[in-house]
């Protein structure tokens, strides 16, 4: 008797589409997903990443969510600014991002810089900050992987932002 789960790519007979959320199925016999609105979805078993072919964005999956992988520093920026806004049509401010130690140097040129002209203070240790929020990265070395996959996360804290600034997206 065959094995079923052989027949299939490595996510299983079906799959939330990244784009849509919609259920796609996998093709038997491959390793790709249909989705009839945002077309085929390459698994690949080596590096366990879905790659939508046409725009060859890559994903990975962490706790049943699929998550992007940037090349591209405008990219994360807006995923930040689109969580941003999320939360503060919940009833939440924003009070740090954490954005994972693989974008460091992909976002180094984008993030504000307090001025260290003052005490001595060196660019290193000045505060990085994006849309007006203090920016940290995820530790180098953790036990906990989520870091591989995900981008960022953000400290909150119930309330409105007193400015609100994250309607400029790409100052």
């Amino acid at each position: 008797m065959m094995n079923l789960s052989l027949q299939y790519p490595i996510f299983g007979p079906e799959i939330q589409c990244p784009h849509c959320h919609q259920t796609i199925p996998a093709l038997t016999l491959t390793d790709t997903y249909l989705c009839p609105r945002h077309g085929a979805f390459e698994a690949n078993p080596e590096t366990s990443e879905l790659i939508h072919l046409q725009s060859g964005r890559h994903w990975r999956r962490w706790n049943g969510e699929w998550y992007r992988q940037h090349n591209h520093p405008d990219g994360i920026r807006f995923e930040i600014h689109e969580a941003l806004d999320k939360l503060y049509t919940q009833g939440y401010r924003a009070t740090k991002v954490i954005i994972a130690r693989r974008y460091r140097e992909l976002m180094g040129g984008y993030l504000e810089r307090s001025s260290p002209w003052r005490g001595g203070q060196s660019s290193e240790t000045s505060s990085a900050r994006l849309y007006g929020l203090p920016v940290d990265f995820s530790p180098e070395f953790s036990e906990d992987s989520c870091w591989e996959v995900i981008n960022f996360d953000l400290e909150k804290e119930p309330g409105v932002p007193v400015r609100y600034p994250y309607f400029r997206l790409f100052e």
